[in-house]
């Protein structure tokens, strides 16, 4: 008997699971970006920034003094 091209068969699942599987993958992915990102605080923020050389040392200390006393 010939089951080729019956059902589900190998043709469908053959591009189907691969593509399924790359699209679960890029989905978790960008959710656990997410995640990282709203577990960052203004202080760590504010870090990274610093770091970067994106602010100057007396703008990271005034916003930094304004963030403890917020607390």
């Amino acid at each position: 008997m010939d089951f080729i091209g019956h059902g589900w068969g190998m043709g469908f699942g053959m591009w189907f699971i691969p593509v399924l599987l790359v699209v679960l993958l890029i989905y978790f992915l960008k959710e656990t970006a997410k995640g990282e990102a709203k577990n960052s605080s203004a202080q760590d923020i504010l870090d990274k920034r610093y770091a970067s050389g994106e602010i100057d040392t007396k703008e990271y200390k005034e916003k930094s003094d304004a963030l403890k006393k917020n607390k």
